[in-house]
């Protein structure tokens, strides 16, 4: 509880700094939604000339969009601090957090907060929810809270990606930009069924890298789609805990990259 009245007094800081310019906030909060609808608007241009993909309507994709905009966007706002770590070691203030009396993961992890995300988030949403009003999903007090699961489960995995992009600071300074191929880069392959992918990459991004468990089988049970696309029912379901996998073994990454630390000043 100590832990978690600290990090929401950080948050609180965070939140305060970047108030500082209220109009400046409101620009890039604009910013953040207007570049999310080109995003999804592209996607639309792509079904007005072939109306179907691999069997998935426009708002059926949308639906994907939404839910994997939302854990992205999420992810990126609490995560900011590991996604952003290499100014850490390259200043050397990395030093400065392991000798404090706290976690290292717990330090990186609440030292950046990024409000404006909340632009992205609502604009993710908005598709999310038109999306669901358009298919008529027939909601259960069941799949509401397999979708709350699988959202969280999607951040989680996100923000094991930046754990990863920062662990592998501890040994090339800056991190490796191949993690931008599985974040912001995963949230555009995401945004498409992955049944229009090949074998190995759909096996790679499920079983490596459980990309798909973030909202392609989710959405395969949330849209009743799991018997026409021949999916494992029980592989579907238990699908958005891989994404709590996920963190926990980057979070064993992060903990054995401390460990081999040696000071950029060495």
């Amino acid at each position: 509880m100590h832990h978690l009245s600290l990090y929401f007094h950080f948050v609180k800081l965070r939140i305060r700094s970047q108030m500082e310019y209220r109009l400046s906030f409101v620009f890039e909060l604009f910013a953040q939604a207007s570049i999310s609808v080109i995003d999804f608007f592209m996607i639309a241009l792509l079904f007005n000339r072939f109306k179907q993909l691999a069997g998935w309507s426009l708002w059926e994709v949308g639906f994907l969009y939404g839910m994997i905009g939302i854990c992205f966007a999420i992810a990126e706002m609490f995560g900011r601090g590991f996604d952003v770590f290499q100014r850490s070691i390259l200043r050397g203030d990395f030093d400065t957090i392991l000798i404090r009396p706290l976690g290292t993961f717990y330090q990186v992890f609440s030292h950046e907060f990024l409000l404006r995300r909340l632009g992205r988030i609502a604009q993710a949403l908005v598709v999310l929810l038109i999306a669901n009003a358009q298919l008529a999903v027939s909601w259960s007090f069941t799949k509401v809270g397999y979708l709350l699961i699988s959202l969280i489960g999607g951040t989680c995995f996100f923000v094991g990606l930046f754990v990863i992009g920062a662990t592998s600071c501890f040994w090339t300074v800056q991190s490796i930009e191949i993690i931008n191929i599985f974040t912001n880069g995963g949230v555009f392959m995401g945004s498409y069924p992955f049944s229009i992918y090949r074998w190995w990459f759909r096996h790679f991004f499920t079983f490596i890298v459980p990309l798909a468990c973030v909202n392609y089988f989710p959405s395969l049970f949330l849209l009743g789609k799991i018997e026409s696309l021949d999916a494992s029912p029980i592989g579907v379901i238990l699908s958005p805990f891989a994404g709590f996998l996920f963190l926990g073994i980057t979070m064993l990454f992060w903990r054995w990259g401390v460990l081999r630390y040696q000071s950029t000043g060495h």
